[in-house]
C-alpha cells in the first residue's frame, strides 16, 4: 500500500465515522448551510405549540394518536409520530367548547362536556404513556423532552365551559389546565367576541371576577379571540401577564382576530405573549373564490356557525366542510408570510413577547407547515432571518413558559397572602 492509498483509506474511515455517528448533520447541509444550522436549533431548544384543536380528533371514533395519519387525506394535523418527526416537544391541547344558549341547563351540559374531553385527553394520553405525558409545569416539559417523550398540556377554550360557576376554575386547573381562553367566536357570559355584537363593551362584571380567580388559582389569561375593548379591561385589571395563544398581527392581515400594533405594544408592557397563529385567513387575507366562500357560508349557517353542536352534529359539520375545503382547494399563505407576522410582533413588541400556537386541527395550516411533522420550517426560515438560537428559544416556548411561571407564582403570593391572614 502506497503512502497516497492509506491517506485515502484512513479519510475514508474518518468521513464513514461521521456518517454513522452525525447522519442527521451530514443530511441537513454543509458547514454554515442554514438547513444544518436550523436543524441542530431546532433540535436543541425546547419546542411548544400553545394552541391545537387536536381532541376534536381524539373524540372521534377510531382514531389513533399513536399512528401516523396523512394530514390531506385524512384532515388530522397532529399525533405523536408526527410530532416527533416535525421537532415539537409540546402543544397545548385546547379543551373546546362551542357557544350554546347561557341558561342553568345549557351550563350544566357544557360543564360535562369539557369534563368528558379532560377524560378524553388522560385517557389517550396514558395509553401511549410511552411517547407522551401530561405537564402541568415548565421543568414537566424540560423533563419530557430530555426523556424524548411529548409533552401535552392543556387549555380550554371558550370561558363558556365554566358557565357562571367559578369553582370550576379550580377544578379544570386540578384537571391540568394552564389557561382558559375567555370566549369564541360569540359572546358569552365574561365578554365579548372579536367577532360578534358589542354587548358589554368589553369585559362583563362577571368576567373581572373570572379574571381575578384565574389569576389567584395559577391559570393563564387568554386573550384570543376577545374583542379589543375586552382585551383593554384585561390588561387594565389583570395582575399576571396574559397570552394570546393564537393571534397574528392585524397590520399584515386586517382580520378581527388579529392585534393591532397598540394591543401589541400593551401585551408587552404587561409581560404577556403574543403566540403567532398558522391559520392562513388570519396571516394573510385570502384571495377572492366566491365560489369557495358561498360553499362555506353554506356550510356555517346550515350548522349555527358551528356553536352548540351535538357531537353527531359536530362531526357531520367537519365532514361537510372538509368536502367544501377539497372541492375549492385553498392558495394558502406560507411559511415566509408567518414569519412575516413574528418579524413584526418583534419589531413592535420585542423578542420577549412573541410565539407560536399554530391552531392545527382547528384550521391551522400553511403551505410548507401545513402539519406538524413540518414544523422545523418555521426554525429554517427564522434562521435564513437572522434570528440567534436565543431569540428563536424564545419564540418557540421560552416567552410561553416565562408567562406560565409568572402566573404561578402570582397566584402563589396570593395564596401565602390569605394564609398569613386566613
Amino acid at each position: 500500500m502506497t503512502l497516497f492509498n492509506a491517506g485515502l483509506t484512513r479519510i475514508s474511515i474518518i468521513v464513514l465515522l461521521n456518517l454513522l455517528i452525525f447522519p442527521f448533520f451530514s443530511i441537513a447541509g454543509s458547514p454554515g448551510d442554514p438547513a444544518k444550522k436550523a436543524a441542530a436549533i431546532h433540535h436543541a431548544v425546547l419546542t411548544i405549540d400553545s394552541h391545537t384543536d387536536t381532541p376534536l380528533q381524539m373524540m372521534q371514533k377510531g382514531f389513533d394518536m399513536a399512528v401516523n395519519h396523512d394530514a390531506r387525506k385524512e384532515y388530522s394535523k397532529i399525533d405523536f409520530p408526527r410530532m416527533k418527526e416535525g421537532g415539537l416537544d409540546a402543544a397545548f391541547f385546547g379543551v373546546f367548547v362551542s357557544q350554546g344558549p347561557r341558561n342553568p341547563e345549557a351550563y350544566e351540559k357544557v360543564k360535562l362536556r369539557a369534563l368528558m374531553i379532560f377524560d378524553t385527553i388522560a385517557v389517550v394520553v396514558n395509553r401511549n404513556e410511552s411517547v407522551a405525558e401530561i405537564a402541568v409545569s415548565p421543568a414537566d416539559a424540560a423533563r419530557l423532552k430530555k426523556e424524548d417523550k411529548r409533552a401535552v398540556f392543556l387549555g380550554v377554550e371558550n370561558g363558556y365551559a365554566i358557565g357562571k360557576d367559578l369553582s370550576l376554575i379550580s377544578t379544570f386547573y386540578l384537571r391540568g389546565n394552564r389557561y382558559i381562553t375567555l370566549c369564541h367566536t360569540k359572546n358569552n357570559d365574561i365578554c365579548d367576541s372579536s367577532t360578534d355584537t358589542v354587548e358589554y363593551n368589553g369585559l362583563s362584571p362577571f368576567g373581572y371576577e373570572v379574571v381575578q380567580e384565574m389569576n389567584h388559582v395559577g391559570v393563564m389569561v387568554d386573550v384570543s379571540h376577545i374583542s379589543d375593548k375586552a382585551l383593554t379591561d384585561v390588561l387594565a385589571f389583570t395582575t399576571a401577564p396574559v397570552i394570546a395563544s393564537h393571534s397574528c398581527a392585524k397590520a399584515l392581515c386586517n382580520n378581527p382576530r388579529n392585534l393591532s400594533d397598540d394591543l401589541l405594544k400593551a401585551i408587552a408592557r404587561n409581560g404577556g405573549v403574543v403566540q403567532m397563529c398558522i391559520l392562513s385567513d388570519y396571516v394573510k387575507i385570502p384571495a377572492p373564490n366566491p365560489a369557495r366562500d358561498s360553499a362555506r357560508a353554506a356550510v356555517r349557517k346550515k350548522y349555527h356557525d358551528f356553536d352548540g353542536l351535538s357531537e353527531d352534529e359536530m362531526k357531520a359539520a367537519r365532514k361537510a366542510w372538509n368536502a367544501v375545503n377539497t372541492q375549492f382547494p385553498q392558495k394558502l399563505a406560507t411559511v415566509s408570510d408567518v414569519v412575516d407576522h413574528i418579524d413584526h410582533i418583534v419589531q413592535v413588541a420585542g423578542i420577549n413577547h412573541v410565539g407560536i400556537g399554530t391552531d392545527f386541527d382547528g384550521g391551522g395550516g400553511v403551505e410548507g407547515c401545513f402539519d406538524v411533522s413540518e414544523m422545523g420550517n418555521i426554525t429554517l426560515e427564522l434562521v435564513k432571518r437572522g434570528y440567534s438560537k436565543s431569540d428563536i428559544r424564545k419564540i418557540w416556548g421560552g416567552n410561553l413558559m416565562r408567562v406560565l411561571k409568572k402566573t404561578d407564582r402570582v397566584a402563589r403570593k396570593y395564596k401565602e397572602h390569605c394564609d398569613c391572614n386566613g
